[in-house]
């Protein structure tokens, strides 16, 4: 069954098993995963992960607000972003608690709605980004490293700035250096406004993010194909000395739920099912 919900102007996709006729009762009483990608991509990213979790849950989706180019170009600041999140948990779970599984700046965004909001979060399942907000992060990287970083991000943020067909023609440059998987005709500049937000501190600015620190048990998968890490070793160390948590590491890129989406869906579907 498939329902498309509107959320503080936002398309939300509910997708699981069911009855074409209405969703059963077994399928609303199901766990709800609620799935939130980063740059440069949209709802479509989760496919795989629908197809193969769809049949024992609840799949919750959608693109993230601003990052949709059928809609006007427009910033949004972490709290909109994180009310959104709200409001579709509370939409798609009433009363009840959201498995997180996160990308990217999905991540970021959806970090911050688990510690703001710590009863809607059952579980969280973090994908390679963890602590990429700390100085302990920071002082885990080379100085190559944090030049790559410096760079794209930059680029992005400057992309934003620009705006238009210009800024649409760098951001799909960056994509390409960096390989996304994401469909070229669904990335344009209006989705990188997190990276001017960051470099600039403009509307509201990510200063005052609050650390991650979950009450919750957590998965943490990273790929480990990629030039530098979004994590710091000691935040995997200590995340996974906790009961009930995980860290994992995959032969995979940045994208790790597309580039072994398989290896991907067991893992996730045997820490969900051990818990």
């Amino acid at each position: 069954m498939k329902e498309t919900l509107v959320v503080d102007g936002i398309d939300v996709i509910v997708e699981s098993a069911g009855n074409a006729g209405g969703e059963s009762a077994e399928a609303s009483s199901r766990e709800t995963i609620v799935m939130i990608h980063g740059w440069p991509d949209t709802y479509r990213l989760w496919d795989r992960q629908v197809e193969h979790f769809g049949t024992h849950y609840r799949c919750v989706r959608f693109t993230l607000p601003g990052f949709d180019v059928s809609k006007p170009r427009r910033a949004f600041s972490l709290d909109e972003i994180v009310e959104t999140i709200r409001h579709t948990v509370e939409r798609t779970c009433g009363d009840g608690k959201a498995i997180m599984m996160l990308h990217d700046w999905g991540c970021v965004f959806g970090y911050q709605f688990c510690m703001r909001y710590p009863e809607r979060v059952a579980k969280i399942v973090g994908i390679d980004v963890g602590d990429a907000a700390s100085r302990q992060y920071l002082n885990s990287l080379s100085v190559k490293s944090k030049a790559m970083i410096v760079g794209y991000q930059l680029w992005l943020a400057v992309a934003w700035r620009i705006g238009g067909r210009t800024g649409d023609r760098m951001t799909k440059y960056m994509a390409h250096l960096l390989r996304v998987p994401s469909h070229a005709d669904f990335i344009g500049s209006h989705m990188d406004y997190p990276y001017f937000i960051q470099w600039t501190g403009a509307h509201g600015s990510f200063r005052n993010m609050m650390k991650l620190a979950p009450t919750c048990p957590m998965l943490f998968i990273y790929g480990t194909r990629k030039p530098f890490m979004f994590h710091s070793p000691q935040w995997a160390e200590a995340l996974a000395a906790q009961p009930g948590n995980k860290v994992c590491a995959i032969r995979a890129g940045h994208w790790v739920m597309v580039d072994d989406a398989p290896q991907f869906n067991q893992t996730v579907s045997e820490w969900l099912t051990a818990g």
